[in-house]
């Protein structure tokens, strides 16, 4: 019984607070609406649309794509609502990590803590790889890659991660400055694109808009989706199972509008901006989104799109503005950019929130004269250049998916559960209609998450065993909680008069 109540420790909200005002781990409230509402936009546009928009077209859902990213929207839009009253509850760095402390208890916020240190490190490296390409096509050349025998290493990725980890350590005022004019950029990019995309729009194009399923050799055995293989549908592209598989695919062009929650402690007014920089964020990269996809599969049959290596330049190459593509590769060197910065931020709060609490090593939690965690950026910079420079993912992006959809889960589900408990605590933002908005929000994440592959479940599997142990060999022991209680004896006798 001991250990259960351990495990399920609860850290309150009081506490989390009192801890912010610790001078040695003490980080500097500098942003505000705008702020947040610039980083969100500047995560989410990125790779989503320069990227991941034709090879989901091409390959997986032809023209209905556009409605992926609005099943996709709607999933992060109920999501979005939890983690705005979560924020603004509970304005502490950590995100769902410290929500889920305030209502599950010490080992399910491990768990998330351990899940979100996956999603933010893959995708900070996922995206260095992808800025590194377009680097290469502005440069007139290959992605920037030494060879050296077998092994490769890309400096491109790795100059990014660089300079990005640099900016971070001086100030999160001075990231959000710079996020600004890179939004900017590929705002002003991305206008382009549907101007001159609807010169050569064509309506037939879109027909059919949900083409015919059909068989797909790179969606077999452990490739496929887990209700594909649960309802025995197999590995299939296009028609409807197409549209639910791309769905949870560009769930990860969403991805990143969490990391507005964990800058909640170095907000101004947390309560009511961080709200406002979430919807804000959400809805304007949605409209851009959907917008761009339908301009995107009107300019080109999606079966031009069939190449696995097509990107949103390639429509206009197709139709021979290769000047156009040009001025993408720009804009996508600027919007992938701040993706890996808000990424990078995302990450180093987490553990930062997490080396504060004891479960990781408490020298992490340290900030530097400017306010920031500069040890914690420092080794997340090295680990990710790491990862970026020689590891070739593949398909392990698709785990940065699942992670977030676990986190998102579990905060939704979060939301009833602290009305019940602290029905007592101010609420700068709270959920319409619950318990209904929270448990649609975990159920539309539990749809995205069953249909991703089975490999990456397996993978996310073992990634959580490894997280147990790290937990229970280290963390539990180092607990700041487990070093408040007494010890406590499981199996007290009574003295012999």
């Amino acid at each position: 019984m001991a250990i259960r109540s351990g495990l399920f420790r609860t850290k309150s909200v009081e506490q989390s607070i009192q801890d912010t005002d610790d001078p040695d781990s003490t980080l500097r409230k500098e942003l505000t609406a705008k702020d947040l509402t610039v980083f969100g936009v500047a995560v989410v546009i990125g790779a989503g649309i320069f990227t991941l928009t034709a090879r989901t077209a091409g390959t997986v859902a032809g023209p209905s794509v556009s409605l992926a990213f609005v099943f996709a929207a709607i999933a992060c839009g109920l999501t979005a609502l939890c983690y705005a009253e979560f924020a603004s509850t509970v304005p502490v760095a950590g995100s769902a990590y410290t929500f889920a402390y305030a209502t599950f208890g010490e080992i399910i916020a491990w768990i998330i803590g351990w899940d979100l240190i996956l999603e933010f490190a893959l995708a900070v490296s996922v995206v260095a790889k992808g800025w590194s390409q377009y680097l290469g096509e502005v440069l007139g050349s290959h992605a920037p890659i030494i060879t050296l025998g077998s092994i490769h290493f890309d400096w491109g990725a790795v100059l990014i991660i660089a300079v990005v980890g640099i900016l971070l350590a001086t100030g999160t005022k001075l990231s959000s400055r710079v996020s600004a004019i890179a939004v900017a950029i590929k705002l002003a990019v991305v206008a382009l694109v549907l101007v001159v995309g609807a010169t050569y729009f064509k309506a037939s194009n879109l027909t059919p808009y949900i083409p015919p399923s059909q068989p797909s050799a790179k969606a077999e055995g452990l490739r496929q989706s887990l209700f594909g293989y649960l309802t025995g549908s197999g590995g299939t592209s296009f028609g409807w199972y197409g549209l639910l598989a791309a769905a949870s695919l560009v769930f990860f062009a969403f991805i990143g509008f969490d990391v507005v929650a964990t800058t909640a402690e170095e907000t101004r007014d947390p309560q009511r901006s961080v709200p406002r920089g979430i919807f804000a964020s959400l809805a304007i990269v949605t409209v851009l989104y959907v917008a761009v996809s339908l301009i995107l599969t009107g300019m080109v049959p999606y079966t031009a799109l069939a190449d696995g290596n097509a990107t949103l330049a390639t429509a206009f190459a197709l139709n021979g503005a290769t000047w156009v593509k040009n001025i993408i590769s720009i804009g996508a060197l600027a919007g992938l950019s701040t993706v890996v910065m808000v990424m990078f931020l995302g990450q180093t709060r987490v553990l930062f929130a997490m080396a504060r609490d004891g479960l990781l090593p408490r020298s992490l939690a340290r900030t530097g004269p400017h306010g920031t965690p500069v040890r914690l950026t420092v080794m997340v910079g090295i680990v990710c250049a790491l990862l970026a420079g020689f590891v070739d993912f593949g398909t392990l992006e698709e785990m940065v998916n699942i992670g977030t959809l676990v986190a998102f889960a579990l905060v939704s589900i979060g939301v009833p559960i602290l009305r019940r408990t602290r029905p007592d605590l101010p609420r700068g933002f709270r959920v319409p209609w619950v318990p209904l908005v929270p448990i649609l929000a975990a159920l539309s994440c539990l749809w995205l998450m069953v249909n991703l592959s089975i490999e990456t479940w397996l993978r996310f599997v073992l990634w959580m065993a490894l997280g147990m142990v790290v937990y229970f060999a280290y963390g539990r022991r180092h607990s700041a909680l487990q070093r408040q209680q007494p010890p406590v004896a499981d199996h007290a006798v009574a003295p012999v008069p």
